[in-house]
């Protein structure tokens, strides 16, 4: 195969450096937002409607989720590259807007410009990083992406904070956004080099099956993919009302300027960095717990809010919502990725990406109108209670990951009638070995062959190592209703 089409993050590791580097820039240009403008809205702006002043979130919000959508749908007809610059593009004219701004709705059209930006160059940089690296470390793939992403929004929230104290808010924050819109453009024409060959490389061996109807699997109908995608509309909902909300109810209680940027500061670094590890887990364990931990901790956190008063507690909850979002994150990327057709990833992708940042604009209407009506409190503890609940969805719904059996346990399996032992390697592998009661069945037409069987049996799948195939072939018919699969530890090696 060409090297330009060997997939692996060691093969391609300067275009997957660049692409992390190009992210951070994608992310610093949302970080200058992040602890300026909730303050300008009231100080310059003179709004007082919670719901008014937080009508730039689901301006940002609506435009990026529709962007993320047509995104994946253009990806593979247009190219990453070409989305990616054209987001950048668009970035342009967004410092200008927020520092020469005299009336509100400007503000308003410059984050449906920055959420157009994110959605295409952010889901470019995803997507494209998930074509470079393969299966392998895709978990540790989106870590790294999303490290470099929001680590960036950290250090711009806190930065702009610091200036914002210094110079006031406008216009020297937003002179920031100048330098970052220009150099990502110019990393993304003159360097950046498109992925559809890799792509294609993948999907030669990829014996995952396509979605037949790819938007209402993704949103609903999967049990994978809709569970994760309603987790990850929670999860921005819940960052649409901390972006909102936290700078205000962090300053109604006495916090100077500074103070507030760098308490929320803090969610975005634990964030990022926390990444660098949880997106390597994703890759060696269920996915299923981190998202659940992370979405339970996320809400816990939240309900705390309200009650917290010194600034040490506020820097510990944000801390442990930035711990509980680097669980998710990454995992959530990764999990779309293992259960979609290379041919079909970036789509599927695309559709989550746009449920997930519809959060966004969700989060910033609820959370505003709950505000107005009930006050910040009551509207905190609702978008907590939503979040502890989207953990428990995932929980009943989503089955489990890497599940396997240990060859003690099947021992004790052997002659029952409602056990089906299946290898999933070759004919060929077959013959030079393998399990009693095993049935050789090639992985590539398994899905064919287990539409007659009955999901009440257990499934045992088999491969020489164990976790490879075998473990492939599980998760094929777990995610198509065989709750009682699992795969041999160890293979047929293990097993002799």
């Amino acid at each position: 195969m060409p090297h330009e089409t060997t997939l692996g993050l060691r093969a391609n590791w300067k275009q997957f450096t660049l692409l992390v580097i190009v992210n951070a820039f994608v992310g610093g240009m949302v970080g200058i937002e992040r602890t300026v403008l909730p303050m300008l809205a009231e100080q310059e702006f003179g709004i007082a409607s919670y719901a008014a002043a937080l009508s730039f979130i689901m301006a940002f919000g609506f435009s990026k989720a529709l962007a993320n959508y047509f995104t994946g749908r253009l990806a593979g007809r247009f190219g990453r590259k070409a989305l990616l610059v054209t987001g950048w593009a668009l970035a342009l004219p967004v410092p200008f807007m927020l520092i020469y701004a005299d009336a509100w709705a400007w503000i308003v059209a410059a984050n449906i410009l920055l959420g157009i930006h994110q959605g295409f160059a952010w889901s470019s940089t995803v997507v494209m990083k998930m074509d470079l690296v393969g299966e392998k470390d895709r978990g540790l793939a989106m870590g790294l992406n999303e490290f470099a992403g929001y680590l960036a929004v950290a250090a711009m929230a806190f930065l702009t904070g610091l200036l914002a104290a210094q110079y006031g808010p406008r216009p020297v924050p937003f002179e920031v956004g100048i330098g970052i819109a220009v150099i990502g453009l110019l990393l993304s024409v003159l360097w950046v080099k498109d992925t559809g060959k890799h792509v294609s490389a993948e999907a030669a061996n990829s014996v995952i099956p396509l979605l037949e109807k790819p938007f209402l699997e993704t949103s609903l109908r999967h049990r994978v993919l809709g569970s994760v995608t309603q987790a990850g509309l929670v999860n921005n909902l819940n960052d649409g009302m901390l972006w909102g909300l936290l700078p205000v109810l962090l300053a109604g209680r006495g916090f100077g300027t500074a103070s507030v940027g760098a308490i929320a500061a803090v969610y975005p670094a634990v964030w990022g960095l926390g990444q660098l590890a949880t997106g390597k887990l994703a890759d060696h364990v269920d996915r299923k717990l981190l998202l659940v931990l992370g979405m339970l901790l996320q809400g816990v956190a939240i309900l705390f809010l309200p009650y917290a008063e010194a600034q040490g507690a506020y820097i510990a909850l944000s801390a442990t919502l930035g711990l509980g979002t680097a669980l998710v994150y990454p995992t959530f990327l990764a999990t779309i990725a293992a259960h979609t057709h290379p041919t079909q990833r970036a789509e599927s992708l695309g559709i989550f990406r746009l449920w997930r940042d519809l959060g966004y604009a969700i989060g910033a209407l609820l959370t505003g109108l709950i505000a107005d009506r009930f006050g910040i409190t009551a509207s905190i503890l609702a978008i907590g209670v939503i979040t502890v609940l989207s953990g428990i969805i995932v929980w009943l719904r989503m089955p489990a990951e890497r599940r396997c059996l240990e060859p003690i346990d099947l021992k004790k399996w052997l002659g029952k009638p409602d056990v089906r032992i299946v290898d999933v390697r070759s004919p060929e592998e077959y013959a030079s070995g393998h399990l009693p009661e095993a049935v050789n069945i090639p992985i590539d037409g398994l899905l064919q062959q287990a539409r007659s069987w009955s999901k009440r049996q257990r499934i045992i799948t088999v491969c020489a190592k164990g976790g490879g195939r075998s473990a492939q072939a599980a998760q094929l018919l777990r995610d198509t209703g065989f709750g009682k699969t699992w795969w041999l530890c160890g293979g047929t090696l293990g097993w002799t």
